[in-house]
C-alpha cells in the first residue's frame, strides 16, 4: 500500500477507525497534529505516521461533531411550517389609500 502523506486540511482514517483531520504539521520537531471528529486533538510523531496505515477520507457532511451539540438541543421544525407561510417585510408596510 502506498504511503499517504499528511496534508493540512485533509481528512484521513485508519482502516476500520474513525475519521480525523490533519490540522498542523511541525517539520522542526517532526510532529503532526490531528483533530478527531469529536473535537479531541492528538499529536503524532512523523515516524508513527509513516509506520501506520492511513486512508484518505471524505470530510464529514455533519460538522457538529466537534461542536459538542446534544441532539436534543438541535432546533427541529415542530409544527411543519413551510417557508411560504412566513410573513414577509412587505406584509407590514402601511399601504396609502
Amino acid at each position: 500500500m502506498k504511503t499517504v502523506y499528511p496534508i493540512i486540511g485533509n481528512w484521513y482514517r485508519r482502516p476500520g477507525g474513525p475519521i480525523f483531520e490533519v490540522v498542523a504539521t511541525d517539520d522542526d520537531d517532526g510532529s503532526i497534529e490531528i483533530q478527531h471528529f469529536d473535537g479531541t486533538v492528538e499529536e503524532l510523531d512523523i515516524d508513527a505516521w509513516h509506520g501506520s496505515v492511513f486512508l484518505s477520507a471524505e470530510a464529514p457532511e455533519d460538522w457538529s461533531g466537534s461542536l459538542d451539540i446534544d441532539p436534543a438541543d438541535k432546533v427541529q421544525d415542530q409544527d411543519g411550517a413551510k417557508s411560504q407561510d412566513w410573513f414577509t417585510a412587505m406584509d407590514y408596510v402601511d399601504h396609502a389609500d
